[in-house]
Formats: structure tokens, C-alpha cells, sequence
């Protein structure tokens, strides 16, 4: 998508919203020592930083 390409404010803007977003699920699903919610905001924190890893690959993907 050349929408990436096109917009790279935006796009750098996005990643670090989402990144600072997804490492407080991540550390805030830590505290939560013991209890299942934990492990599952947790997840959704690595969910989050993969989500930033693909936007920040789009891109560079070949067409």
C-alpha cells in the first residue's frame, strides 16, 4: 500500500502511539502476578508490538 510510503509523519506518529500503548498492557499485565486477565493483557501488548513491527515493515514490502 502506498499509503505508508506516502504519509511517513503519520506513520511514525501511529508506531509510537501503538509502542508506548503495547508496553504498558505488557508491563501492566506483569503486575498482575498470578491472575489469568494478566496473561491475556500481556498478549494483547505482543499483539500490539507486532502490529507496530508490521507497520513499520509495510513499506519496505515488494509489490
Amino acid at each position: 500500500m502506498q499509503f505508508w510510503k506516502n504519509h511517513p509523519a503519520l506513520r511514525i506518529v501511529l508506531m509510537a502511539v501503538l509502542f508506548v500503548v503495547a508496553m504498558a498492557l505488557v508491563v501492566g499485565g506483569w503486575q498482575m502476578t498470578g491472575e489469568l486477565a494478566g496473561l491475556g493483557i500481556m498478549v494483547v501488548g505482543v499483539f500490539l508490538l507486532l502490529v507496530v513491527l508490521a507497520i513499520y515493515n509495510e513499506p519496505y514490502r515488494d509489490k
